[in-house]
């Protein structure tokens, strides 16, 4: 796929949930129950046991899934997540060497950064779309709101303090797409043997998203 694509597609999708499990088969059925509700976007982070692995099995297994890495830190693992079938990397930082790699190899990119600065260093080395985390650190819709104001041309997906409650803040304050994290990647509802409770809130935030977006095309 290519990366105009794939940006596109994490557009249209509007949800990038966070995938951290406490292991490869908690990570699998996470992820099938969130693609069960309707996301079929996630990143599967590189905290996960065996994420390679999990990446690789969700390529095969999963097809609809638009797949991206999470929390990788250098160039070589972003290399190592493409070649199990990751199609964007996303970083909670901004590091030059792996976003000059995504560049090189036509791979959508997504570093964190926090502040003006960091948000417009991150754009200038070649991001696609900055991660702005922790977006609730630093007061949530209001500060995406904020930066936004003066870099317009610059897409952001917030990531923490996205929920249900305020994902609807976050879309109006011009976020690209939403970063879900524990609100939606729910390991305690695995746990239980309850995927349809997964299943169920990634319906709701799908609801809310395709509502927000139909509103814009009114």
């Amino acid at each position: 796929m290519k990366k105009s694509d794939v940006l596109e597609q994490i557009r249209k999708i509007g949800l990038v949930p966070v995938l951290r499990a406490e292991s490869e088969s908690q990570a699998l059925a996470l992820a099938g129950a969130i693609a069960d509700g309707g996301v079929t976007c996630m990143e599967v982070t590189m905290t996960v046991p065996g994420a390679l692995k999990v990446m690789a099995r969700l390529a095969k297994e999963r097809p609809e899934i638009l797949l991206g890495a999470g929390t990788v830190l250098d160039a070589e693992t972003a290399k190592e997540c493409v070649g199990e079938g990751a199609t964007f990397i996303v970083s909670p930082a901004f590091d030059e060497k792996t976003v000059s790699y995504c560049r090189a190899h036509e791979i959508a990119v997504l570093p964190g950064a926090l502040t003006p600065t960091e948000v417009i260093r991150a754009w200038d080395a070649g991001a696609d779309v900055v991660k702005i985390f922790p977006a609730s650190a630093m007061g949530g819709a209001k500060y995406l709101k904020s930066l936004k104001a003066p870099l317009p041309n610059i897409e952001m997906i917030p990531t923490g303090g996205v929920s249900l409650a305020t994902a609807h803040e976050f879309l109006d304050a011009g976020a690209y797409a939403l970063g879900v994290g524990a609100d939606l990647v729910d390991t305690k509802a695995i746990r239980g043997g309850h995927p349809e409770t997964v299943t169920a809130h990634a319906r709701k935030y799908m609801e809310i998203v395709k509502g927000f977006q139909a509103g814009c095309l009114i």
